[in-house]
């Protein structure tokens, strides 16, 4: 299935026939979309049908088996087998343990990207990763490490670390995954915060109903029977609408057939 909602050359991340897989498993074959500047989109799909295979494939962690990958008009991963400086300047990632080194400060984790990448000052770069904590509502906490905060405060730590070179694209993979449903509450309204503050793409690999449903226009579900994806659209109308039984089964939390 292809996804164009609007002209392809508006897109800002293009999926084209990708097909993944590990050893002689295929998990994705011939997946095609294309998400579009400023959108939040959101990956779903029940357990181990390729949601987290399809984002470490777009941010270039796994090479594709076939089909490409274009993030903002470059192809990913490039020539070499690798991702180029300038995409990854453009992307910042909130992986789902949120992938704070333990042995650092906040305040060290989140300017790791910033030192790599940018020429600046100490003051300068302490300025900025005091600006990016404050966004995630985490000011004060500079100096704490990791095993000092709550599972939500790691999240948000670990998004302060994505937003630290102002990415044009935010990819999250499944960020509210073990939180209580008042703080998953507090991470989606941040996540639409700042979408609507800077405009960021937001790519989100999620299962969680709630967070569909407060965050995404626009979905794309997978299946691991078919190997790529069975429904696209505003996962309120597929909700409402789709004779899809799988479809049906996951935004109604219908028992399916376990042996799928």
């Amino acid at each position: 299935m292809t996804i164009f909602p609007t002209e392809k050359t508006n897109s800002i991340i293009e999926v084209d026939r990708l097909s993944a897989g590990y050893g002689d498993a295929l998990i994705l074959d011939g997946v095609s979309f294309s998400v579009f500047p400023g959108e939040i989109f959101i990956i779903l799909g029940g357990s181990g049908c390729g949601k987290s295979t399809l984002l470490r494939h777009i941010i270039g962690l796994e090479t594709p088996r076939s089909g490409t990958i274009h993030i903002d008009g470059e192809i990913i991963p490039s020539a070499d087998g690798t991702v180029s400086s300038a995409v990854l300047q453009k992307i910042g990632v909130l992986f789902q343990s949120s992938g704070l080194i333990g042995s650092m400060t906040l305040a060290e984790n989140v300017a790791l990207p910033i030192r790599q990448y940018l020429d600046l000052r100490e003051r300068s770069i302490r300025d900025m990763v005091s600006l990016k904590l404050r966004m995630v509502g985490l000011e004060g906490y500079e100096n704490h490490l990791p095993s000092q905060l709550s599972g939500g405060m790691k999240k948000r730590a670990g998004l302060a670390r994505a937003l630290a070179l102002n990415p044009k694209i935010l990819f999250l993979d499944e960020p509210s995954a073990g939180l209580d449903p008042i703080t998953s509450a507090g991470i989606d309204r941040l996540i639409l915060r700042i979408n609507e503050s800077m405009g960021t793409t937001m790519v989100i690999v999620t299962h969680e109903l709630d967070s569909i449903m407060a965050l995404a226009k626009r979905v794309i579900m997978l299946d691991k029977a078919a190997r790529g994806i069975i429904a696209e659209g505003d996962p309120h109308r597929l909700k409402a609408e789709s004779e899809h039984p799988i479809v049906r089964q996951f935004f109604h939390r219908q028992a399916g057939n376990e042996t799928r």
